[in-house]
């Protein structure tokens, strides 16, 4: 009877392994479906921007150039004027990341650490510009900005992008905020520090995580953001880099090529930096998700 037992335990560790194996083999060959279905588009992009015009109608799915067509991204630099646009994303979108990175720790540390009344209510009004869509204010803004006089200027793009971006930076700050002990911020209050040093030396390094996800989660929808950009800016001047692409097509309507070259272009600075700031951006998200 024992040793019947121990085959029938045997049998059912046995196939309960094969389950377990089957099951992970089909997990994984979802997971690289999925991966190629991401990757595809971008290689597709990559490689139609390297070839001829006259060689994208040749029915193939992708194409490898004998001799990379290396003029398409010359067209690009020049003709699109990527880098006077590239030089004004940078600018624009290192200041609104700033911004909102800075605003947004500072509000989750009132909201958090400070007691006063009605805390949570303005914490609650403030998060519920996450449901605000950035574009359904195109018209006032735009009439705001027009009698100010700041349209076509930096200052109509940095105040929508910050004033939108400020609530789901303070909703992942504050959840990180939570995770933080209390106790690491009355010994240095102890040690006579004030609010705006530990705020600024002790806080902003223990929140390095969340910062990090804030600070890519916005830089990506800054960068790519063209609608109000080509609602607010009337000349060359200001633009961002969106409106390389945007322009290029109307200018090389029959030259695809060199549209893909200038898309690639506009694609490769976000690409770029999700590539290497990705395991941090994880990171930030467990961390508040977990601990807040």
């Amino acid at each position: 009877m024992m040793k019947t037992k121990n085959i029938q335990r045997a049998s059912k560790s046995s196939s309960n392994r094969e389950k377990c194996s089957l099951s992970r083999i089909v997990f994984i060959i979802l997971c690289v479906v999925v991966a190629i279905g991401a990757i595809f588009p971008l290689i597709w992009l990559m490689d139609f921007s390297l070839v001829k015009s006259n060689e994208l109608f040749s029915g193939k799915l992708l194409v490898w150039p004998s001799q990379p067509e290396w003029n398409n991204y010359y067209l690009a630099l020049t003709d699109g004027k990527v880098p006077p646009y590239l030089l004004n994303s940078i600018l624009i979108t290192t200041v609104c990341v700033g911004l909102i990175v800075v605003l947004s720790v500072m509000m989750s540390y009132a909201f958090i650490r400070m007691r006063w009344k009605m805390s949570k209510w303005v914490l609650n009004i403030v998060l519920l510009g996450i449901m605000v869509p950035i574009h359904a204010t195109l018209l006032p803004n735009f009439l705001t900005f027009h009698s100010l006089g700041i349209t076509d200027t930096p200052l109509a793009l940095i105040i929508p992008y910050v004033a939108f971006g400020l609530p789901q930076a303070t909703f992942l700050m504050t959840g990180f905020m939570a995770s933080i002990p209390v106790e690491v911020e009355e010994s240095a209050l102890i040690d006579g520090c004030g609010i705006f040093r530990i705020l600024f030396r002790i806080v902003f390094p223990l929140m390095r995580p969340a910062i990090v996800t804030v600070v890519v989660t916005s830089y990506i929808s800054i960068w790519n953001e063209f609608i109000m950009a080509a609602t607010y800016l009337s000349s060359d001047t200001f633009r961002t880099l969106p409106f390389s692409v945007y322009n290029f097509a109307g200018m090389y309507r029959s030259n695809y090529a060199a549209q893909f070259a200038v898309m690639v272009l506009a694609a490769l600075p976000s690409l770029l930096v999700y590539l290497v700031l990705n395991k941090h951006i994880t990171k930030g998200i467990v961390a508040g998700a977990v601990k807040g």
